[in-house]
This record gives C-alpha cells, structure tokens and sequence, in this order.
C-alpha cells in the first residue's frame, strides 16, 4: 500500500515538473495592434505638425505700428518643426535601436517573431505629437505675454494649443491599443515631448517677432 502511495507521488511530482517546464517553453501569444490605430496615429501625428505649420503667428500690434490684431505666417518656423522632426527620425532609427527593450508579451522564446522586434527608446509617435503640441504651447506664451503685452486672443489658443493637445492626445491613447508599446512609454514619449517642444517653441518665439517689420506682408521670410 505504501509502495503504490509512493509511486503515485512520484507520478505526480514528475506530472507536475514537465507541465512546469512546458508552460515556461511555450512561447506568449504575440503582441497585436489594431491596424485602424496603427494608420491613425500616423495621420494624427503628423496632422499635429501640420498645424503648427499653416498656423499664423497671431498678435496684437504695436499702437505705434496700427492698433489691433494682426496674423503673420512665417517660413522661419520651419527651424524648430523640423528640428523636432529630426529628433524624432533619430529616435526611430537610432536611439529605438540603441535602447533595446522586448515588447509586453516577447521573451527569449517568441524574439525571432517580427511582431516582437525590439520596440527600443521612445515612442516616436507620442513624442512627435506632443512635441508638436510643445511647439505650440511655446508660441503662444511669448506672442500673448510678450509681442501682445497680455492680450489674449481664442484663435491663436485654439489654433497653436489646443487642436495639437487634442490630436496628442489621441494620439497616445492610440499608441497604447493592442500591446504594441506599454502605457508608460506612450506617456513617457508624451512628457519629454511636450517639454522638448515647448523649450523650442518659447526659443523660436522669442527670436522670431511675429511683425514682419512694415511691410505690411502676410508671410515672412
């Protein structure tokens, strides 16, 4: 009777070892993102981009110029659009690969998979949007505080802040469907984003008069 109880034990401590090892072998399903959000977040990000750049620099002018609000677009915000463009190229092809990191539900197991290519650094995404909404955000401080002496103007609100911080956010919230990329790196991307893009923003404001001088001209170069 004790010789059959034994046997049985060890029958189940053996059962239970190779289900062990078999649950560790099997490799997690992959991750998934949802192809609808995989295109949107594209758009929204870049849309976010697209705002700043057709967006006028808005303003109320100088009483020694001509009293009243007037808008002006000008070329030169292309240096700081495109800077945060460029670092976010550089996180998508350099830094992602340079800050390796497995994707939520990628081990050793399951890493030859293309859905588990290493997902790295930032989410470029996240950071560009937001970036974008910084930019934006920068802008409108220095045109409202500074070159309107505190007037403020709702267009210019919506127009450089607003709409961006919408489309960021969307944005982020689309990143983080399916198990692509975790909600602390979209947010995180996010953060440093907006952050990046307000310390231009505020840059290129100050540097920039919103006037085109007394040309009179809608655009300036």
């Amino acid at each position: 009777m004790r010789a059959g109880a034994r046997v049985g034990s060890v029958a189940l401590f053996l059962g239970v070892v190779f289900a062990t090892t078999e649950a560790r072998a099997a490799p997690p399903p992959p991750p998934e993102r949802d192809d609808g959000w995989q295109t949107a977040t594209t758009a929204l990000a870049i849309s976010a981009g697209a705002m700043e750049l057709i967006m006028p620099r808005v303003f109320y002018s100088d009483p020694e110029v001509t009293v009243g609000w007037k808008a002006r677009w000008h070329v030169s915000v292309l240096a700081p659009l495109m800077t945060l463009t460029g670092i976010t190229f550089l996180n998508e092809v350099v830094l992602k690969d340079a800050f390796k990191g497995q994707r939520p539900g990628c081990n050793n197991n399951n890493a030859d998979l293309s859905e588990c290519a290493s997902y790295g650094f930032m989410s470029s995404h996240s950071y560009a949007a937001w970036s974008f909404a910084g930019q934006g955000t920068g802008i409108f401080l220095v045109d409202t505080i500074k070159w309107s002496h505190g007037n403020f103007n709702a267009g210019a609100l919506i127009g450089h802040v607003a709409v961006p911080l919408i489309l960021g956010t969307i944005t982020t919230v689309g990143r983080t469907a399916g198990n692509f990329e975790t909600g602390g790196q979209a947010w995180g991307s996010a953060g440093v984003g907006l952050v990046t893009g307000l310390g231009m923003g505020l840059l290129y404001g100050l540097a920039q008069r919103p006037e085109c001088g007394y040309t009179g001209s809608l655009i300036c170069w």
